[in-house]
């Protein structure tokens, strides 16, 4: 008999194919509040989960007494209790890896956007403001040469200090809860605490996880040891940052400008005093967004959960105690 199978997010027709060969398949198309709803009915039958950007807590997953496996399209796992899966023994899989690349490239198009001023000044023409030649007013800032700052210096982070070392002549320094020999060798990277890395680069970019230690990281004391040149990038979690702090340190003109993929609150209200700021980017959160990226991510997951329903460890596993 086949493995009952929820899936809460759409995936293309070749990966839909894959799981209905293997799995009995219940689709749940929206997470609005009728999709959840259908979410809730569906879990009591559900032995494997398919998705991404839902909460899944000890309330929710109480409902579901035969879960096995929850596979997550995404590689963040704050969304998940893993001590409240591990001692229920099941297994959560993640999709690194396949995102690395594009999340770096993200990375660096907000490091070049908020150092270049690209989005104020494509809407100044965009709105025909254009008059006359720009003069310093409107001069952004160099990235060549620039030091590359990253706090958090796993897959993504080298990933950005590759881009950063070998394209733009970056020096690379570092934070992370413990140095890498083989990163400092590869991007003559330097290994610095966290009050030294804020107060030297020029760019200060988050690529660290959320986790308890981590949230509210960056807050008003960490802002005020940046420099007013600063530029703040982040591309992890955004409850890492206090966001009323950064907003604070931008309206003071203590760091330069901030580059954004991720909030405390995603969707971002159209009222955040981030988006009166002229030197804030601000993106949806599209750090893997991108066709080719996603399928991958979604391909991953789906193996991960059909590995993980056929008794097999996957490839991805998170919570590896829950393994036996």
């Amino acid at each position: 008999m086949k493995k009952q199978v929820v899936l809460y997010k759409k995936l293309s027709p070749a990966l839909m194919a894959r799981l209905h060969e293997k799995t009995e398949v219940t689709l749940v198309e929206s997470l609005d509040a009728e999709g959840l709803a259908q979410l809730r009915a569906a879990l009591p039958r559900a032995q494997g989960l398919l998705g991404a950007s839902l909460k899944l807590d000890a309330t929710l997953l109480d409902l579901a007494p035969n879960l096995q496996a929850i596979a997550s399209v995404s590689v963040g796992v704050d969304n998940y209790d893993i001590d409240y899966l591990t001692q229920r023994k099941i297994l959560l899989s993640n999709t690194p890896d396949v995102l690395t690349e594009t999340t770096a490239d993200t990375g660096f198009a907000l490091i070049l956007a908020s150092a270049r001023r690209v989005v104020e000044l494509a809407n100044m023409v965009r709105d025909g403001q254009w008059k006359r030649n720009i003069g310093p007013a409107q001069f952004g800032t160099d990235v060549h040469g620039k030091t590359l700052g990253i706090i958090g210096m796993g897959r993504i982070g080298e990933a950005l200090a590759q881009r950063g070392h070998f394209g733009f002549g970056m020096p690379v320094i570092y934070h992370s809860h413990s140095p890498k020999p083989a990163v400092e060798k590869r991007f003559d990277a330097q290994y610095r605490s966290l009050p030294q890395l804020l107060q030297q680069a020029d760019f200060v970019c988050l690529t660290l996880p959320l986790t308890a230690q981590t949230e509210g990281l960056i807050g008003t004391e960490q802002f005020a040891l940046m420099r007013p040149e600063t530029i703040f990038i982040n591309i992890s979690r955004g409850k890492v940052v206090d966001e009323a702090a950064l907003i604070e340190a931008l309206r003071k003109g203590q760091i330069r400008a901030a580059g954004l993929d991720v909030f405390e609150r995603e969707p971002l209200s159209a009222e955040s005093p981030l988006l009166q700021l002229n030197n804030v980017v601000a993106t949806p959160h599209i750090g893997s967004a991108t066709h080719e990226t996603r399928e991958a991510m979604a391909r991953c997951a789906v193996e991960n959960l059909l590995a993980a329903l056929a008794g097999e460890r996957p490839a991805n596993l998170v919570n590896s105690q829950a393994w036996s």
